[in-house]
């Protein structure tokens, strides 16, 4: 039995050679003045990676944290194993200076084997917790998980005992807990946990009997209505949303995610899927570290559940080593990063789908061409017109570029012959098929895009000619509908005439007829002369304003005549004075 009270013990227990190097060069770095429980501040909602067997390893954890992950644990260790076996303790607790806040998760069913191996990992991290909550059944049949939560007074001395000999007073030791049937039972345990020095509890709101069953958020409310100290909620988290949904429904201290965090590791950063910037750099974390391939690839597994399509990912779940994965995902989302083949693609279809609905809008068919070519005449397009051109000449270009490269890609796969390859790679077909159906798909997107390109400039051309004709249409129509209401007038009046022509018989009818012309010349005979008499009355007033003009230009004249020969007598005087 080892009991390792102080960070000297440890130390020297370091120097026979039990813990690995990294794990002295953080425990050096590491001063021990702060605590994981300064970070439960009131109104705040800490965010955390559950431990997770196989996955939440450095690595991972390496991830989650460029996340905004406030709190990573471990893969829960068999403390057991983990005291008895210098290859378990090399191969299960991996860290290095970045790897903070770090909580240690053991599964135990004797406190004095916890306290042992909470004091070996005591300088390399912040808090052990201790495993209540694994409901899988070699767990339980052993002693460990789930099966403790029926066992309260050996969790209080568990935590009593840890807390009792690991010498740093800001190390945490926490419990994982799922919930009994009869909730009474678990308040009871959190209680006697309390009373034990424990530093939080984190609850899984299910039974050891339910897997996918919804989350009891009431019994992790009751739990925390019940106890002073800080409670995490865990289960169901896949979103963000979820955290701000489950801290409202219990007013936990912080939220604990573990298959949302496998499928989305950016989730705690707001994304709804994994952005492939947070694909690469699990790439990269992996490849820095010297992640086993299952790893490596399992986590890829998941990250690309809900990114890609399903033909994709039997593609990539088949593949066999490091190289074949990183060859997929540069030749699927892009050599140069992994968003530029993905977002010139969609750049395409989205310009696709704006085609679409532009002409889909112009062939509304409450809307008129005329009243389409107003839309046509505002300012803003006539300030356009002079780059419209080049525009649409640079947008031809790049999608005849786009279609080329498509038909290339096209031409390349669907040609290639893998006989010989598909005995030496057997996913090869597949792999292959799948890059040409993502070539044919590009040749669609870009050939549509520049046929639909073109359709539409010629709508507009179509509409403004149709609304041109309309508008002469409508001119002529008014003009004739002007000499059909003349020609109309006419007529009446002709009728008219003929009527009162035609009223009387023989000589009188001409003579009444007679009348009515001489009538119409005599009347037209005043117009004339009352015009004549408007005509010389102006004569004689344009007569009088010009005799008047002749007056004035006289009288204008003599007074020059006289002002030039006073001017005259007043230089003859000056002189004389002279």
């Amino acid at each position: 039995m080892y009991l390792y009270a102080t960070v000297k013990d440890c130390m020297l227990y370091i120097e026979l050679g039990h813990v690995s190097e990294t794990a002295v060069l953080i425990m050096k770095t590491s001063n021990g003045n702060t605590s994981l429980m300064d970070m439960f501040e009131k109104g705040k909602v800490l965010k955390i990676c559950a431990p997770m067997v196989r996955y939440s390893k450095l690595a991972f954890r390496s991830l989650v944290r460029k996340y905004n992950c406030d709190i990573c644990f471990t893969p829960m260790i068999v403390a057991a194993d983990f005291m008895r076996s210098v290859k378990a303790r090399d191969s299960e607790f991996t860290t290095n200076e970045h790897d903070r806040p770090l909580v240690v998760q053991f599964a135990a069913h004797d406190a004095q084997t916890l306290a042992d191996a909470a004091c070996v990992v005591a300088p390399f991290s912040d808090g052990v917790d201790l495993n209540c909550g694994c409901p899988q059944r070699w767990a339980m049949s052993e002693g460990y998980g789930a099966c403790l939560i029926n066992k309260p007074e050996l969790v209080k001395d568990m935590v009593t005992l840890v807390r009792n000999q690991v010498g740093n007073p800001n190390y945490t030791a926490s419990i994982k807990i799922r919930i009994h049937k009869d909730l009474k039972r678990t308040v009871d345990l959190c209680q006697k946990a309390e009373s034990a020095g424990v530093s939080w509890i984190t609850v899984h709101g299910r039974t050891s009997e339910e897997r996918h069953q919804p989350v009891h958020n009431d019994a992790i409310k009751t739990i925390k209505d019940s106890v002073s100290v800080p409670v995490i909620a865990n289960g169901d988290i896949k979103y963000l949303r979820d955290v701000e949904t489950t801290h409202q429904l219990t007013g936990v201290d912080g939220v604990m995610a573990a298959r949302g965090l496998l499928t989305n590791p950016a989730m705690f950063a707001g994304y709804e899927d994994t952005p492939l910037e947070c694909i690469w750099e699990w790439v990269d974390i992996s490849l820095e570290q010297g992640t086993p391939f299952t790893c490596f690839h399992q986590h890829l597994m998941y990250m690309l559940e809900r990114v890609s399509s399903q033909p994709e990912r039997k593609v990539f779940n088949s593949l066999s080593s490091t190289a074949a994965v990183i060859d997929y995902l540069q030749n699927t989302y892009g050599s140069g990063g992994p968003l530029k083949m993905t977002l010139q693609w969609t750049v395409v279809a989205t310009f696709l789908y704006v085609e679409i609905g532009i002409l889909v809008i112009f062939c509304l068919p409450f809307i008129s061409p005329r009243r389409w070519q107003r839309l046509f005449q505002l300012g803003i397009w006539s300030r356009l017109a002079g780059v419209w051109n080049k525009v649409f000449l640079t947008m031809i270009v790049v999608l005849v570029v786009l279609f080329l490269d498509a038909v290339r890609e096209v031409r390349k796969y669907s040609g290639k012959d893998i006989g010989s390859d598909a005995k030496l790679q057997p996913n090869m077909f597949d792999h292959l098929h799948m890059k040409l159906f993502r070539a044919q798909r590009n040749l669609y997107i870009s050939g549509f895009t520049v046929f639909l390109w073109l359709v539409m400039k010629r709508v507009v051309t179509l509409i403004n000619q149709l609304a041109t004709a309309s508008s002469t249409t409508a001119a002529l129509q008014a003009q004739a509908d002007g000499a059909n209401q003349a020609a109309k007038k006419y007529m009446e009046d002709n009728e008219l005439l003929k009527q009162t022509l035609m009223e009387g018989k023989g000589d009188k009818a001409t003579t009444q007829g007679m009348e009515l012309l001489r009538e119409e010349v005599e009347r037209l005979k005043e117009e004339l002369k009352t015009s004549e008499d408007s005509l010389k009355s102006s004569q004689s007033e344009a007569d009088a304003m010009k005799k008047q003009t002749d007056g004035l230009a006289r009288e204008y004249d003599r007074l020059l005549v006289e002002h030039q020969e006073l001017q005259n007598l007043q230089d003859s005087g000056d002189k004389k004075e002279d």
